[in-house]
């Protein structure tokens, strides 16, 4: 049995170990991008130099021979899955038994002039971290299109190098489709403080090169001509799989799986970024583009090629979400939504320095709560996912609450302000009747 597997994220690498774990199976990963499986999520580090490239690279160069993974570097242009053989640009023919799509994002792109110009580039390959690198060095202006995660990191990296930003948004406030209003007006705020050029409600409409093909600066819908030396593309990713064209296999935005990651096609699956669930989960979305979702399916996948007759399902479990705004650390549990639904009441405290904030959700007829939306404070995973899970009220969770805390043991607390902000709102005083400490964590998990 010879398996193909079309990228070397942390989905087909994920896949790629649990299918030596679990069998003897001939396996080769191809990839275009890198020789070496490193961690996308620490390329940010890489730039910013508290780490080396090497640093986001797992595993030592004997690994792949150890455990006899074939790697090949090329691009697949085309896939005939009758004769189950991919084409490579190079002409080279590969031919396989099971194939596991996993070639992941590439960032947005919407037909704005200029969109090609040499220091025109996301922040998602190793090959846009390298660009980054080369147009920094006497730089005086990048401009970043599109609020979000990927934004926020690239406007951190040219930070640190005290290149300024000018960063364009075209919602009305940062990231106001994710994040409900109290904590996007903090961003705002706090991208402000750090120096960043937030434009709210400004829409790219063209970049500007020069006789070179380099970008030189963009104009705005307003009209406004910004002169800039870089252009981060940040508005969101999408599948990449524009090489998958007329090959058979079924795609919508992504390439379509079932509950077990497989395509329409038999013997070829789908992982990560680049796949569609056909029927999502409650509470998650069809594509997920977050690292450990992509994990997760390369398990699952793993499982099901080395063990056809006892598939599992892919289970991601309860959504959670972690990242950071520059010094505003952020974590979401469970259903947290921009505009809350008439069913939803939220308990929302928010520090007066206006950077730390707690939002805890909850059904307004059940008081069962749907999720926990923290800034700036850090939640155990392990104590908001039981939650979650058994279905706990909002007044159980308060009187838990101090469990759920993570930050170091002499920071402040917060709890009792959350409790203050709960009787405000209902008239109902409640008493906390755990101590923050790991046996209580243990105890209450069952453990």
């Amino acid at each position: 049995m010879h398996v193909v597997i079309i990228g070397n994220g942390i989905s087909g690498i994920t896949a790629a170990r649990f299918i030596r774990k679990h069998s003897d199976f001939a396996i080769t990963v191809i990839s275009n991008e890198s020789d070496e499986f490193f961690s996308r999520t620490a390329l940010m580090y890489v730039y910013m130099g508290h780490m080396r490239l090497r640093d986001t690279q797992p595993y030592e160069p004997g690994f792949w021979k150890k455990n006899r993974i074939d790697r090949k570097r090329g691009w697949v242009q085309k896939i005939d899955q009758g004769d189950r053989v991919l084409y490579l640009a190079d002409g080279e023919r590969i031919s396989y038994d099971r194939l596991i799509i996993a070639t992941g994002s590439r960032s947005n792109k919407f037909g704005w002039p200029g969109q090609d110009l040499d220091r025109v580039h996301g922040l998602y390959h190793l090959q846009d971290l390298e660009a980054m690198e080369a147009a920094s060095a006497g730089l005086e202006r990048a401009v970043i299109v599109g609020g979000g995660l990927i934004g926020v990191e690239m406007a951190e990296m040219f930070h640190s190098r005290h290149i300024p930003v000018t960063f364009l948004v075209r919602e009305t406030s940062f990231w106001d489709i994710v994040l409900p209003p109290e904590e996007s007006a903090m961003i705002n705020r706090h991208l402000l403080e750090q120096g960043i050029d937030l434009r709210l409600n400004t829409e790219l409409r063209e970049v500007v090169g020069d006789e070179q093909g380099r970008a030189v600066g963009v104009i705005t819908q307003s009209g406004e001509e910004i002169a800039c030396g870089f252009v981060g593309l940040t508005a969101g990713v999408s599948p990449n799989i524009g090489f998958l064209q007329n090959s058979g296999i079924e795609v919508k935005r992504g390439v379509l799986v079932d509950e077990n990651l497989q395509t329409n096609i038999p013997g070829i699956y789908a992982v990560g970024d680049c796949a569609e669930m056909r029927t999502p989960q409650p509470g998650r979305r069809p594509i997920e583009a977050v690292w450990y979702t992509g994990r997760m399916m390369g398990e699952t996948v793993a499982h099901n090629i080395c063990n056809p007759d006892t598939p599992v399902a892919y289970n991601p479990g309860i959504w959670f979400n972690s990242a950071k705004f520059f010094d505003i650390e952020y974590q979401v549990y469970g259903d947290i939504r921009a505009q809350a639904p008439a069913n939803h009441r939220s308990l929302y405290w928010e520090h007066p320095d206006g950077r730390r904030s707690i939002r805890i959700v909850y059904d307004a007829g059940t008081e069962v709560v749907l999720g926990f939306n923290v800034m700036g404070i850090r939640y155990r995973h392990e104590v908001c996912q039981h939650w979650l899970a058994q279905k706990a009220t909002i007044e159980t969770v308060l009187c838990e609450l101090p469990l759920a805390n993570f930050d170091p043991e002499f920071f402040p607390a917060y709890e009792a302000f959350v409790l203050a902000k709960y009787a405000q709102q209902t008239g109902k005083q409640i008493q906390t009747n755990h101590r923050r400490g790991l046996r209580e964590v243990l105890t209450l998990l069952g453990k």
